[in-house]
């Protein structure tokens, strides 16, 4: 089997932090989305992937280079435009071949990993299988209806949802979909839809069948679902100390400490961790807070939030909660008269005051 990776989109709904970043190279809790997901392909036995890639391929090669440092072989496949997942598969045509592949969006987050999924598409004679998943709100997914365990129709956002199983950006394909994807019209999206191509396999007798995930699944395609899979990710970490914390700190709960990190004078309450080559001084690190490589945080409090690299954050009289902090960010309080609030804020910044 191969895996097929898509990750071509401009991540509009976390600007500005994507204005410079590619969105899957997102870190949660200290590790970037599309990482986690080559991992999860890797577990499940499938060495051989192709991403696929848009306007930040260059980013998106630099970070993930060819593959080596997971033992796997990376193709990538260049998208011309964001044109639907069912064209991204099209495009790969030529890299999958007539093998059995996992389809996985890049900006997806998975509890448990996708090992029984493909082991299960791998011992039956499936044309298709679609990864559900639960919701409250299925009005705003795509939704599965079934009969007799079969997917038998697909609906986008429904107003008057006929199931409560939303699909996931997780999906398990044979040869034949190239058929379906070859024989679909655009949507009005101008975009071809991977659940038209789905569609196409049931109405023409494939054997579609459905993988009911029973634990979490994210969409990090905005802040607060970032926000909410980093406070996931963290809650299932092994609290590990490779750094240095001096006397006068305190580690409390599972709290990841990576190599070259000091905290001085600090108390980290987990889940939370910190990451390499970061100093955390006379401050207060809360629960579900990941703060990346080469950070300084001085004399302020952070909680529930997501600190990139390379920023600081010095001498905050009120605790930061709830945020979103990106690449080579500074916050600082200037002891200067008279006191003001002073910033230079890209396009579609959020800041909220006291």
């Amino acid at each position: 089997m191969k895996g097929l990776i898509l990750s071509g989109g401009k991540g509009t709904r976390l600007y500005p932090l994507t204005y410079t970043c590619a969105k899957q190279l997102v870190p949660i809790a200290n590790k970037p989305v599309l990482f986690r997901v080559i991992e999860a392909i890797k577990e499940a036995g499938i060495t051989d992937i192709g991403i696929v890639v848009g306007d930040t391929a260059a980013e998106i090669k630099e970070a993930v280079g060819d593959g080596s440092r997971w033992e796997v072989n990376i193709t990538y496949i260049p998208q011309e435009a964001p044109l639907g997942l069912a064209h991204a598969v099209k495009i790969a045509q030529d890299f999958l071949g007539e093998e059995r592949f996992v389809m996985f969006l890049g900006d997806n987050v998975i509890q448990g990993g996708i090992s029984g999924l493909v082991k299960q598409f791998e011992s039956n004679d499936y044309n298709c299988q679609i990864v559900l998943t639960r919701v409250a709100h299925p009005q705003q997914y795509g939704v599965a209806v079934l009969k007799n365990g079969a997917v038998v129709r697909l609906v986008e956002k429904p107003r008057d949802p006929p199931s409560n199983l939303a699909l996931v950006g997780i999906y398990m394909f044979d040869h034949h979909v190239f058929e379906a994807v070859n024989n679909i019209r655009p949507s009005w999206r101008n975009e071809l839809e991977i659940t038209d191509a789905i569609q196409y396999l049931v109405d023409h007798g494939y054997k579609v069948y459905p993988y009911i995930h029973e634990g979490w699944w994210i969409d990090t395609g905005a802040p607060g679902d970032m926000l909410d899979a980093n406070r996931l990710v963290l809650d299932e970490l092994q609290p590990k100390v490779e750094g240095y914390v001096d006397r006068d700190s305190k580690l409390i709960g599972k709290v990841t400490i990576q190599k070259g990190a000091e905290i001085i004078g600090s108390v980290i309450r987990g889940p939370a961790i910190i990451g390499e080559e970061t100093r955390i001084v006379n401050s207060y690190i809360g629960p579900f807070t990941s703060i990346y490589h080469h950070v300084v945080v001085e004399k302020s409090e952070i909680e529930h939030s997501i600190v990139l690299e390379h920023s600081r954050i010095i001498d905050i009289p009120q605790r930061i909660e709830n945020s979103l902090i990106g690449r080579n960010v500074e916050i600082v309080r200037s002891p200067l008269l008279p006191k003001a609030y002073k910033m230079t804020l890209g396009d579609h910044s959020k800041v909220g005051l006291l």
